[in-house]
């Protein structure tokens, strides 16, 4: 008898010590990707191509992809909340953290949530790069509806749909097919072979 669990909608809900370790391993990775592109951040948004405030969302998408590519690997509930949130928190701390400060934890929360929806909502069965996007999509729409609040609140409200839809865009593009392709070269690598990822990615070979 298989010692996996799972629920009653038929997915695994166990996790085995690859699955945590290889978690805290992408989420101590990408936030230190996060931490980075904190600090190319201010230099890139003051850019003539983001005159425009709220075109500067474009640049998001890299802190969108810690969730995206954890629930891609790992393909358990929580996966790819925990992946984001962790990443969050250590961009918060590394060398002096963000000029954000503690307010990255509501940021990391928010678009974990957003990525961890999607993948419950297909049951944690589905890990193309459709659900990809989507979880990358998702994943930018909470953390702008966060901003509104938190960053941008004298957004006229036009400015502010616009903000979502560039965050939505980066989204879609940078953390969900960027993240989707992510996996797919990691596999291809031999890194994942403990995981669905990588088996599958010998099948197609």
């Amino acid at each position: 008898m298989s010692s996996a669990t799972t629920s009653r909608t038929g997915f695994d809900v166990h996790y085995r010590t690859i699955d945590l370790v290889t978690i805290t391993t992408l989420g101590v990775a990408f936030g230190v990707i996060f931490w980075g592109w904190g600090k190319l951040y201010e230099p890139l948004h003051d850019l003539a191509v983001f005159s425009y405030p709220p075109s500067s969302a474009l640049l998001g998408g890299v802190w969108l992809s810690a969730g995206v590519v954890g629930g891609l690997i790992i393909r358990k509930p929580g996966a790819a909340f925990a992946t984001e949130f962790i990443a969050a928190t250590v961009s918060t701390f590394i060398a002096g953290g963000t000029q954000w400060g503690f307010s990255v934890f509501a940021s990391g929360f928010w678009e974990g949530l957003g990525a961890e929806l999607i993948f419950l909502l297909f049951f944690y069965r589905r890990f193309g790069v459709v659900v990809a996007a989507l979880s990358g999509a998702l994943a930018g729409a909470l953390e702008s509806f966060y901003e509104w609040h938190a960053y941008v609140p004298d957004y006229s409200f036009g400015s502010k749909l616009a903000h979502l839809g560039f965050f939505v865009v980066s989204g879609v593009v940078v953390a969900g097919l960027g993240g989707f392709y992510l996996v797919k070269a990691l596999a291809r690598a031999g890194v994942l072979d403990a995981f669905p990822a990588g088996r599958e990615q010998v099948t197609e070979v």
